[in-house]
């Protein structure tokens, strides 16, 4: 059986197509998996526009009829759910239900390094220097997340949830940077792209805090949207900027990698005590942080977060505390009443492909999460 690989140019995100593979025989220790559906959004733009700088493009390789990664084309990771068609590993049986870091095709073969009943991580040479946490698979049978009911929602927010946590957590843990030090001005946390699913997540985090004001930054077409959500004390589209106190201590979570708005933004905000590059959700409008006011932005690693806690706190009491933020937000996500998210099924490739182009242009319904499979 062949395996269909959505692949696009790495210089041209525009650019797509899909290619046919012939299924090679498993070497000893392998699976081979179909992968049953997986989530595509802003995020996933996001580990294209960034992927030759934080290494996405290494975990699946195009690779040319010479053997060799290709330096062109490449395969955009996604998260979501497959079944083990086929194995050739003493640990793990076909059949298995898994969740974790795929590539946009039909379905992927992986080699389990270290097992456990929960989960195994894949120990193929290529992605040995690649971080562990897109390393990992988790068997759906002992996951304390997974619901059969809740697949759909998991794929498009379990991964922008984690990382949604853990920029909370990491600026709480960091004073806010210094911005909250005045005790007589509430420090705004300014979130562009508000209308992404990472942000939003941040910004629900965020409302549970006291003593911090959280400001969404979005297009005048998703000011509406934003603001049902509830967990944002102010929106403001990206022209209203001069609504911003501009001397109120502040700290920036950039999701969009707009550089207009950001040096807007800094040159604006006198006080602003950090900024924390995280997305790339508007592609077009991507660049540097050159020649900016105030201070210069850190890119946001969350795997670093999550090993600082995990030495803190352990690996147990990690997971408990993100299993229990993911439970409310679900529940808060999936309210029957008024849900945040409605799920699009695409199947095929012709529908794959234009669902991602309407991806990488923005262009789509906040409200709508894009399920897809080949």
């Amino acid at each position: 059986m062949n395996t269909q690989n959505f692949v696009v140019r790495k210089d041209r995100l525009a650019t797509a197509e899909v290619r046919s593979q012939p299924a090679t025989p498993l070497a000893e220790g392998q699976l081979r998996v179909t992968i049953d559906s997986f989530a595509l959004t802003s995020n996933n733009i996001t580990y294209a526009a960034f992927g030759e700088a934080m290494n996405y493009w290494r975990f699946f390789p195009v690779i040319g009829v010479d053997g060799t990664a290709d330096a062109v084309w490449g395969c955009i990771p996604v998260w979501g759910f497959g079944t083990v068609a086929e194995s050739r590993h003493p640990e793990i049986g076909a059949g298995e239900r898994l969740y974790g870091y795929f590539p946009m095709a039909s379905s992927v073969d992986l080699t389990p390094g270290r097992v456990s009943p929960l989960s195994f991580s894949d120990s193929a040479p290529h992605r040995a220097e690649l971080h562990g946490v897109y390393n990992q698979y988790t068997c759906c049978s002992a996951d304390p997340f997974y619901t059969a009911e809740s697949e759909d929602l998991q794929s498009l927010l379990r991964p922008l949830f984690t990382t949604s946590w853990l920029i909370d957590d990491f600026l709480a843990d960091n004073d806010y940077f210094g911005a909250a030090a005045d005790p007589q001005r509430r420090p705004l946390m300014l979130l562009s792209s508000a209308s992404s699913k990472t942000a939003y997540g941040t910004a629900f985090q965020m409302a549970k805090r006291s003593g911090i004001e959280v400001v969404g930054l979005t297009s005048a077409r998703n000011v509406a949207f934003c603001e049902s959500l509830g967990c944002y004390g102010r929106v403001l589209t990206y022209q209203q900027l001069d609504e911003i106190a501009a001397d109120a201590p502040a700290v920036y979570a950039d999701f969009a990698g707009n550089a207009a708005l950001r040096k807007a933004l800094h040159a604006h905000c006198k006080r602003l005590a950090y900024s924390s590059s995280i997305g790339g959700t508007h592609v077009a409008e991507l660049g540097g942080g050159r020649d900016l006011a105030g201070p210069k932005p850190v890119l946001f690693f969350a795997p670093a977060q999550i090993k600082k806690r995990s030495g803190e706190w352990g690996p147990q009491q990690l997971g408990q505390r993100l299993v229990e933020a993911w439970q409310q937000f679900l529940a808060t996500v999936g309210d029957r009443q008024q849900p945040w998210l409605r799920v699009q099924q695409h199947h095929g490739e012709a529908a794959v492909a234009a669902a991602y182009l309407n991806v990488l242009a923005g262009q789509g319904d906040p409200r709508t999460g894009h399920i897809m499979s080949l």
